[in-house]
């Protein structure tokens, strides 16, 4: 009776295995086409066994099996794999963000109210070309005005573009901290979970733990992450190399508003003395971007890149130790490039009819309060005795392009009683005594009248040797777009070759783009093949274990009439 009831456990084995085995098959197949989902495979093994003699006594272990168990229903899944597809879709995202950067910049210049932007410097090389053939026509000289006027606010509508488009990334940058403090929440949740399902050994939190991987997926996509596990299933999250998602919680990311810009930068508050203002920045900037030390990865330190820290101006490309700072930021280096071309273009107009000299004598004058100031020899002033005038004759002549705030001469009255047209110097860091987009209008008297354009000698004659002058002004390869460049340029040839030089950084962009989305492709295609549901595999297990469950039923019944033929013929 003893055989007979344990032969019953045998086949009651069978047929709960097989049953447990066809419901883990059905499940993979009612979610082949699930994203995220990762296929679940039965692992049997065998029940405990009844000893009959034991090595105890020097003989031989006799057992007795009580038949076969699922020992796990495993969560297939590649570490290995996971860990190498993550890096690249994070180091893809990067360049992904990089290059469509590129395009859109690419675009504001191409499309501006329905015309390039080249349009508008060409427009106002004809309106000077046509000056240097009659200096002193009213109707040229009327050109001129209005085409720098236009140059003037198509510049303003560029530069304001491109600003728009960083305060754009730096929505985006907001609303990727944003939803990486929500995934590491959701995966600190998700980790009690996976912890309270699998407290007893008996059970796998599959949903759990699908949710889980899916949302490290995703995190990866915005910056550096690695993982470890615990015994008791517990993820720990690093993210940017910072411990994120740890036993107690979330160490969720803090942004701070840079005054003047609003530009965001993300901080970890944890690790941040905020009473004294001191950040523990997320992402570290000032390292070179390079596949090699893995500072190429996330989308939001691509943002971070593209957008940069400010506003570029002229003279962050005036010198390489402030390009070093922006030349990773392709909207900064922009904006510093139009903004050198439109700086160079307005004050080489406006040194043409406003010519300076340097004093290699000190100037010694008079002040308000009638004391006796020097300023030193080498000063920079109006060259009185070269300049023109305008049809007026006063002293100083008009410039085209007015700084708002700041005049271009001072004047000054010298011991001898003359007047001394002191020059006001840029000052750096200073955008009120810049030429620089924002802070330059066109001269309201010239807008009035414009025959004060200064064409005319002091002796009154029209300047007709002014045309060389300005051609060769505009003829002179004299710019270059960054402290790295050896071939100096025109004005036109300068705007050719900053629209070629973002050409061909979008291009590189866009090489590396599509090789990284090839290299993830081709990973996710390999962790497909060890998570993803096969369902003609699955239908074969399928009738694999439907066989088992017959056959553990034909078992049980041949059992069943033994028993019942044992048990009749005992009477």
């Amino acid at each position: 009776m003893a055989n007979s009831f344990g032969s019953f456990y045998v086949g009651n084995s069978g047929l709960s295995s097989s049953q447990n085995a066809l419901n883990v098959t059905a499940n993979n197949l009612a979610n082949v086409d699930t994203k995220g989902y990762v296929r679940q495979q039965v692992v049997f093994s065998d029940r405990h066994y009844n000893e009959f003699k034991s090595e105890a006594i020097g003989v031989n272990v006799q057992q007795a099996g009580l038949g076969v168990s699922i020992g796990d229903v495993v969560h297939a899944r590649d570490i290995f794999l996971d860990k190498a597809y993550r890096q690249e879709t994070g180091r893809q995202a990067f360049y992904q963000v990089s290059y469509d950067t590129c395009t859109q910049v690419e675009d504001l210049f191409q499309e501006l109210d329905g015309e390039e932007f080249k349009q508008s410097v060409q427009d106002l090389l004809t309106a000077f070309q046509e000056l240097a053939k009659a200096p002193g026509d009213s109707v040229n000289q009327n050109l001129v005005i209005q085409k720098s006027e236009l140059f003037l606010e198509r510049t303003k509508v560029l530069y304001s573009d491109l600003q728009s488009y960083q305060s754009n990334l730096n929505e985006q940058i907001e609303d990727g901290i944003n939803r990486v403090n929500e995934i590491g929440k959701r995966i600190y949740e998700l980790n009690l979970y996976v912890q309270k399902v699998e407290a007893a050994g008996v059970e796998t939190a599959m949903t759990g733990r699908d949710e889980r991987d899916a949302l490290l997926d995703e995190l990866a996509l915005y910056g550096t992450v690695t993982t470890r596990e615990d015994a008791t299933g517990f993820v720990y999250v690093d993210f940017q190399e910072v411990g994120f998602v740890q036993e107690y919680g979330c160490n969720e990311i803090g942004l701070k508003s840079e005054l003047g810009t609003g530009f965001y930068t993300p901080y970890w508050p944890h690790l941040s003395d905020l009473p004294h203002e001191q950040y523990y920045q997320v992402f570290k900037m000032g390292t070179a971007v390079s596949a090699e030390d893995n500072t190429d990865i996330g989308k939001i330190k691509a943002l971070l890149y593209q957008r940069g820290d400010n506003y570029g101006r002229w003279d962050d490309i005036a010198t390489s130790e402030a390009y070093s700072k922006i030349q990773n930021s392709t909207l900064m280096e922009m904006e510093a490039q139009v903004d050198m071309l439109f700086h160079t273009v307005i004050t080489n107009m406006n040194n043409l009819f406003c010519p300076n000299t340097t004093t290699t004598e000190p100037i010694v004058y008079i002040n308000d309060a009638g004391d006796r100031v020097i300023l030193p020899a080498g000063t920079k002033v109006l060259d009185t005795e070269n300049c023109n005038v305008g049809a007026n004759g006063k002293l100083p002549p008009q410039e085209i392009f007015k700084r708002i705030a700041t005049d271009r001469y001072t004047e000054l009255k010298g011991a001898d009683g003359k007047s001394i047209y002191v020059y006001n110097e840029e000052k750096e860091g200073d955008s009120n005594t810049q030429y620089q987009i924002g802070s330059i209008e066109i001269n309201l008297a010239l807008k009035q009248q414009e025959s004060l354009l200064p064409t005319i000698t002091q002796n009154g004659a029209v300047d007709y040797d002014l045309g060389a002058r300005i051609i060769q002004v505009w003829e002179t390869q004299g710019m270059t777009i960054n402290p790295n460049d050896n071939s100096p340029c025109t004005f036109e040839e300068y705007y050719d070759k900053m629209i070629g030089n973002l050409g061909t950084k979008g291009n590189v962009f866009y090489s590396e783009n599509e090789t990284l989305r090839a290299s993830a492709t081709s990973l996710d295609n390999q962790r497909t093949q060890v998570t993803g549901v096969s369902s003609d595999e699955e239908l074969t297990k399928m009738i694999r274990y439907q066989s088992a469950y017959n056959a553990a039923s034909r078992y049980i019944n041949v059992i069943s009439q033994m028993t019942e033929l044992i048990v009749t013929g005992l009477k």
